[in-house]
């Protein structure tokens, strides 16, 4: 295979990450998909086949984590004013649960936003034929 094509293949294989954004899990999906196809013709698109599915299952486990952690301030700001509810003029934040809230609600969009911004690096590297290496991914295939 030509250097461009590996290059456009590596390319292809990071910006399939954006399917998420269109059905759920297609951010792991879509670059497994290609990457499996392509992993034997070229041994650079495995690599980024590798390091985009990792990143990609890294990611779904760090949100899935913040998910789970944020769990707790959603539910408990929403029943301490439920049983308030008929009596508005008690209706007051309870400041360590929206502090809380809002503090992982903004790592989560923080989460959101790396992501997106890791995507565009990496494919924009690939194109140029350089290897990309996310950081804080987890080596789930090795």
């Amino acid at each position: 295979m030509s250097v461009t094509n590996d290059n456009n293949n590596a390319f292809l294989i990071h910006i399939s990450a954006f399917a998420g954004y269109v059905f759920p899990f297609g951010s792991v999906l879509l670059p497994l998909i290609l990457w499996n196809v392509r992993k034997d013709k070229s041994p650079e698109l495995d690599k980024h086949g590798k390091g985009a599915v990792n990143f990609n299952l890294s990611y779904y486990l760090y949100s899935f984590t913040l998910g789970i952690t944020l769990v707790p301030f959603t539910f408990g700001t929403l029943f301490s004013h439920l049983s308030r509810f008929g009596n508005l003029d008690h209706f007051n934040f309870n400041m360590p649960n929206i502090f809380g809230f809002i503090g992982f609600s903004s790592l989560f969009s923080f989460l959101i936003l790396a992501k997106f911004i890791l995507i565009v690096v990496a494919a924009v590297k690939a194109s140029r034929g350089e290897l990309y290496h996310y950081p804080l991914s987890i080596k789930f295939l090795k």
